[in-house]
């Protein structure tokens, strides 16, 4: 009976051993992937960083000055009035929210008259929705035009 019982003991110890050394090397694998995604996240940054950089570089007033005046026969650009900036709200909307003609063709008339479908009369006589306009714009000053900015 005792030699049973240790071998019984032996496959639970071996068992035992072969699923600690799976769950091991599981753990060092994912180990593995945490500092390749590590690396991967410092070299991201470190490429924003670059680019935050390079952004400031490119966007200074002093060179976009000196870039104006110099094409400026080219390129003709002109300050931009306060007055041409939109609003939001007299923006075009969607062309999801735009409603949709309501069309219903009649069965019984689609003999043809002069070439023509009786069922085009039903297509033209349909109920049609107004078309929306933008917002009329309200006379501001051009202290009090929104431009996103932080106050």
């Amino acid at each position: 009976m005792l030699r049973t019982f240790d071998l019984v003991l032996i496959g639970i110890m071996t068992a035992a051993a072969a699923v600690t050394y799976t769950i091991k090397h599981r753990a060092e694998l994912k180990v593995e992937e945490v500092h390749r995604l590590e690396a991967e996240i410092k070299l991201e940054k470190d490429t924003i960083d670059l680019l935050k950089a390079d952004w400031a570089l490119q966007s200074q007033p002093n060179r976009l000055e000196r870039l104006v005046t110099t094409y400026n026969g080219e390129l003709q650009l002109q300050p931009t009035d306060s007055t041409a900036l939109a609003h939001a709200r007299e923006l075009p909307m969607l062309k999801s929210q735009v409603p949709q003609l309501d069309v219903t063709e009649a069965k019984a008339g689609d003999a043809k008259v002069g070439g023509v479908k009786a069922g085009a009369k039903s297509i033209a006589a349909a109920k049609v929705q107004p078309i929306p306009m933008r917002a009329p714009r309200e006379a501001e000053e051009p202290d009090d035009i929104e431009t996103g900015a932080v106050e």
